[in-house]
């Protein structure tokens, strides 16, 4: 299974950080973000990476090179303007084949067991999404996740709606007849949430979305206190 990891993004919310250096590079306790995601996607069986850019994007085709420092291969998806998460993936889809991929965001930290999904197959699925608990900047979630692994759009029957946490397997059929443009991945995906090909799993390990520089700060100082090793289970 191929990898990619979402880099378009142009972090105005990490300005003034951002203005000079793409997001996915920015350090977290001595390491580029987007680091991390290679190390940890390594350790846990994927060697082709594929990465889009638009922001900078030179700086990190520029520092990652072919990937071979990772121990991955990285290709890269170069955009003039940002096409936000589906129109990078359209894009990027004659690099990713057309077998399911890992999908990671570029702008999140996690522990999370990457080999858990390498060789997670979907049949009728056309997306499985990694869910976490409510951050507190995101109380009121995205999706409910029932007990048959299927995702609903809110909250019903009492239940919480739990976060996308920017994990996902895709299944490429998912954007199958649509052109490549400007388009964001959640409302292609909801729309087929009725139809219960869109399931889910709830991870409960350590998570966070890197969203502004107070977020950056906290999570640095937790690594600084207690550095986290890489998980492969």
């Amino acid at each position: 299974m191929k990898a990619m990891i979402l880099a378009a993004g142009r972090g105005e919310r990490m300005k003034p950080l951002t203005d000079h250096t793409p997001k996915p590079l920015l350090k977290l306790a001595g390491k580029a973000l987007i680091e991390y995601h290679l190390e940890r996607l390594a350790l846990a069986g994927f060697d082709e990476i594929v990465i889009n850019h638009a922001w900078l994007g030179h700086q990190i085709e520029d520092t990652l090179k072919d990937g071979a420092n990772h121990g991955v291969r990285i290709s890269y998806s170069a955009e003039a303007e940002a096409l936000e998460t589906a129109g990078g993936i359209i894009k990027a889809l004659p690099m990713l084949g057309s077998a399911p991929f890992l999908l990671v965001n570029g702008d999140i930290w996690t522990d999370y067991p990457f080999a858990r999904l390498r060789k997670k197959s979907l049949m009728q699925e056309l997306a499985h999404l990694v869910l976490v608990d409510n951050p507190p900047q995101h109380p009121e979630g995205d999706y409910q996740l029932r007990a048959d692994k299927r995702l609903y759009v809110g909250e019903s029957e009492g239940s919480k709606a739990l976060t996308y946490s920017g994990i996902a397997v895709i299944n490429p059929q998912l954007l199958e007849g649509i052109q490549e443009s400007k388009l964001a991945l959640a409302p292609v995906w909801e729309a087929r949430m009725p139809d219960g090909r869109i399931t889910g799993e709830y991870y409960s390990g350590q998570w966070f979305d890197i969203g502004t520089v107070e977020r950056l700060k906290k999570l640095e100082a937790m690594l600084r206190a207690k550095p986290q090793p890489a998980s492969t289970r």
